[in-house]
């Protein structure tokens, strides 16, 4: 299994508009964050975790021409801003909560029908709930149910990973589904708490109850600081993860 980080910033991604702030101002290229996105390569199935503004820039920065279907954590903008760009690349199988479904149908109608305009996005959506087990091609997957505060949302677990974001709190019965990770993928937005995010600090005790034997955050503001001065002070086992990092699980 491969993972290979398309984007790991917030809602505003980093460089933020109009900010001059050390860390949007920073050349370090692992500071240069897009909206949070994720894709899992298990052999000739390519599972993308989320479809955010960016999406256009992301296939094509790393040659992505197929996917095998498209996992959705929730309905903001973040996180499904992209999905009309999915129009070239043929039918697109999205997987996510009926509220979510809707929210499309209804943002989208031109997508949905009997006469559909030629060249519009070909979407196939498939409803699952957080009790969901269920499979793209020959890859199990499991959706987890997190809340963004008071707003449920999925992670999903593929194998011995895990995708999360947007978690501000996790119940006992989700942690249970967390266990024996080798790799866990979980926000951090920013040193300070925030309403609906995780903070640095929260995400780290959350990740040692989730004792996945390694830890990324993504979902990262730059109110965060910059990647070299925050990675510097993390456990050896818990990294920050940065746009284009390619991480292979065996």
């Amino acid at each position: 299994m491969k993972l290979l980080f398309l984007g790991t910033g917030t809602s505003t991604g980093i460089p933020q508009i109009g900010c001059q702030c050390k860390t949007c101002q920073s050349s370090d290229r692992k500071d240069k964050r897009l909206r949070a996105s994720l894709l899992v390569n298990v052999q000739k199935t390519n599972i993308l975790i989320d479809a955010g503004p960016d999406l256009r820039e992301q296939l094509l920065t790393y040659q992505i021409s197929k996917l095998s279907g498209i996992l959705l954590t929730h309905e903001h903008y973040d996180h499904i801003g992209g999905i009309d760009d999915l129009r070239p690349l043929g039918e697109s199988h999205l997987y996510a909560e009926k509220r979510v479904l809707n929210i499309i149908q209804k943002n989208m109608p031109y997508c949905f029908g009997d006469n559909l305009y030629p060249g519009v996005p070909m979407l196939q959506l498939h409803e699952i709930t957080e009790k969901s087990k269920f499979y793209i091609d020959q890859v199990e997957i499991q959706a987890v149910r997190v809340m963004h505060a008071k707003l449920p949302i999925l992670g999903f677990r593929i194998g011995n990973i895990a995708y999360l974001t947007d978690v501000k709190t996790l119940d006992n019965k989700a942690i249970e589904q967390l266990q024996y990770l080798d790799l866990l993928v979980i926000n951090a937005l920013r040193q300070f708490p925030h309403i609906s995010h995780l903070s640095l600090q929260e995400a780290i005790e959350l990740s040692e109850k989730i004792n996945a034997k390694e830890t990324y955050f993504t979902h990262i503001s730059h109110d965060m600081g910059k990647y070299a001065d925050v990675e510097a002070h993390l456990p050896s086992h818990i990294h920050l993860a940065y746009d284009g990092l390619e991480i292979e699980i065996n």
